[in-house]
């Protein structure tokens, strides 16, 4: 089973390394009674405080194994490699590597892989209508006047 590496931490920062993303597979992540085995969430390995993230690769022919929806997390999912189909409350189409899909924490949704090569994904949960037009990137960002040097 592969786990989560630490590269390097200090005070403001944490790095980690969840391997290759054809390595995705090889993780196993405890489900209750099941482990699901190609899924590792990395947001507690680093620390994070807004959000949560996931990879996962599914085999052809896969399922995620059953619709969801959540209380507060909206998602964005980055299709990285493969393809498939996706489904939201009912509606389904098809994704391939480069695709992004936002579902609302009330969507019914559901992946699949219909390619003849593993499919894999990452998946960011975040609190739902958190940000506000102060958060933008272009507001939120400082840059600073210091001599960017790579010694």
């Amino acid at each position: 089973m592969k786990t989560i590496e630490t590269i390097k931490s200090g005070k403001n920062y944490c790095a980690v390394s969840v391997g290759r993303i054809d390595e995705i597979i090889e993780h196993e992540l405890p489900m209750g009674p099941t482990v699901l085995k190609g899924k590792v969430f990395g947001g507690q390995a680093l620390g994070a405080t807004g959000c949560e993230f996931s990879f996962q690769t599914l085999v052809p022919g896969q399922d995620s194994g059953f619709l969801h929806t959540h209380k507060t997390h909206e998602e964005l999912y980055f299709i990285l490699k493969g393809e498939g189909q996706y489904q939201v409350d009912g509606e389904i189409f098809a994704v391939s590597e480069g695709s992004i899909v936002r579902v609302s924490p009330e969507g019914k949704r559901a992946l699949k892989n219909t390619g003849s090569e593993n499919l894999t994904m990452l998946c960011v949960q975040y609190k739902a209508n958190a940000f506000t037009e102060a958060d933008s990137p272009m507001t939120d960002g400082n840059i600073l006047q210091e001599a960017l040097t790579w010694e």
